[in-house]
């Protein structure tokens, strides 16, 4: 375009470059000890400090996180609705010695106040603050420069930057970058709260676990006394360790030894009750199997169960009669795995067809008596990782016998137990009911 439309003069008309400004609620402070500038620099320059993790004096949350918080980085814990999320971090808030600032979108200051009497824990110096605007909570930042942040829930944040309502994808995007780039460059820890959706997922842009160092999901049924928590993603440690808390009034009590706890106490033993030797995550558990054989009163037998796969369990019936020659298609099949907890190790394979087999036989299992080995389609029975591990679980518990596979290569004279090798179904089946 050559000619001005408003002075009519020719080759008047200049281009401009408008570029936006950064609208970034947090600013760094120059006042602050610990903020970070990057610059850049090679491989070789980069000096290799040790991390000093925080701890939470939270023994279970600790491990899972791989030791501690490490500083700056932005944890995201995610559950269902009511499973004890905003208890887990107040809780630890709470306990912390560090100066902790809890953010609640959620809850109003009395209603915190009231959680931390159930709690017992009143004399701490964790602050507590009710607000959803970044911008608001950045301005408490630069005052109070808290050496943790919680925020309870990222969907309900909102800046000003952008027009968009609380909760939708940009906000929570948006909302999220804010918070990082005010954690890497104070070297703040943060815990973010989030909502999940009916499918299971935190609910948001899935680009939200990508930006975030950690992810924790913390699992369990609300009919149920006991919690897992559990890592999806871990910049700074593993993802196998889990922690396991009960739920009581006055909070979510860690359980150092969940093996007593998810075998129940009986006064005699009982047919179809069966004690697995599993893993979850680096911690050995015994577990307790229940299974339930009855004849079939409406023609078609039914196939339940509860805190394991269905699937696996249809197959296991298989090749129970299959290659085991027992008649089951005729009879009702129930199984349940103890404590409400779910179990996805295969080495209680094993210990789910010895419940079938001393249910349908009517024929009690020894109660210190524990099995581990993973069953195959040909019937045989196949090993298991870290034996060891679940042997020495067993010992210490007081059990005195295991059935594990003839193929797991074992070390007999450093255990006191007595250790049973079986290599096929028939061969268990043999030894505990002939």
């Amino acid at each position: 375009m050559g000619q001005c439309r408003v002075c009519n003069e020719w080759n008047t008309i200049v281009e401009e470059v408008v570029q936006k400004e950064e609208k970034r609620s947090w600013k760094p402070s120059n006042t602050r000890k610990n903020t970070k500038v990057s610059t850049p620099l090679k491989v070789s320059e980069i000096a290799l400090d040790t991390e000093t993790r925080i701890t939470t004096f939270d023994r279970e949350l600790d491990a899972v996180l791989g030791g501690g918080v490490v500083p700056g980085s932005l944890v995201l814990l995610g559950g269902e609705p009511g499973i004890g999320k905003s208890t887990l971090l107040l809780q630890v808030a709470l306990s912390m010695s560090q100066n902790v600032l809890y953010v609640s979108g959620e809850e109003s200051q009395t209603q915190l106040k009231m959680r931390a009497e159930r709690l017992q824990k009143q004399d701490s110096d964790c602050l507590l603050l009710n607000e959803t605007n970044t911008q608001n909570i950045f301005r408490h930042i630069a005052e109070l420069q808290p050496e943790v942040l919680v925020i309870d829930s990222i969907q309900t944040l909102h800046t000003n930057t952008i027009d968009a309502t609380p909760g939708s994808v940009s906000q929570i995007r948006e909302t999220t970058a804010e918070l990082i780039k005010f954690s890497k460059e104070t070297a703040t820890p943060v815990f973010l709260i989030g909502h999940i959706t009916k499918d299971g997922h935190i609910a948001g842009p899935k680009i939200l676990e990508h930006m975030v160092d950690v992810v924790l999901q913390f699992e369990g049924d609300r009919n149920h006394l006991y919690r897992i928590l559990r890592a999806q993603k871990n910049r700074f440690g593993a993802t196998s360790e889990i922690g396991i808390y009960e739920m009581q009034q006055s909070g979510l009590r860690e359980v150092s030894n969940p093996s007593e706890l998810l075998i129940s106490q009986k006064d005699e033993a009982l047919s179809g009750t069966v004690i697995a030797a599993t893993l979850e995550g680096m911690r050995p558990l015994m577990i307790e199997v229940q299974a339930l054989v009855s004849s079939a009163v409406y023609g078609t037998p039914q196939r339940s169960s509860t805190g394991y796969d269905i699937k696996r369990l249809h197959m296991l019936l298989a090749v129970l009669e299959k290659r085991a020659g027992f008649k089951l298609a005729a009879k009702d099949v129930f199984l349940n795995i103890a404590g409400g907890i779910k179990v996805e190790d295969p080495a209680i394979d094993l210990s789910v067809i010895t419940a079938v087999l001393s249910s349908n036989e009517n024929i009690a299992i020894p109660q210190d008596t524990c099995f581990a080995a993973e069953v195959g389609l040909a019937g045989e029975i196949r090993p298991v990782t870290r034996i060891e591990q679940r042997i020495a679980e067993a010992e210490k518990l007081g059990f005195k016998q295991i059935f594990i596979s003839k193929f797991n290569k074992v070390r007999v004279v450093k255990y006191q137990i007595e250790i049973i090798t079986v290599a096929k179904v028939e061969d268990v089946y043999g030894k505990l009911f002939v």
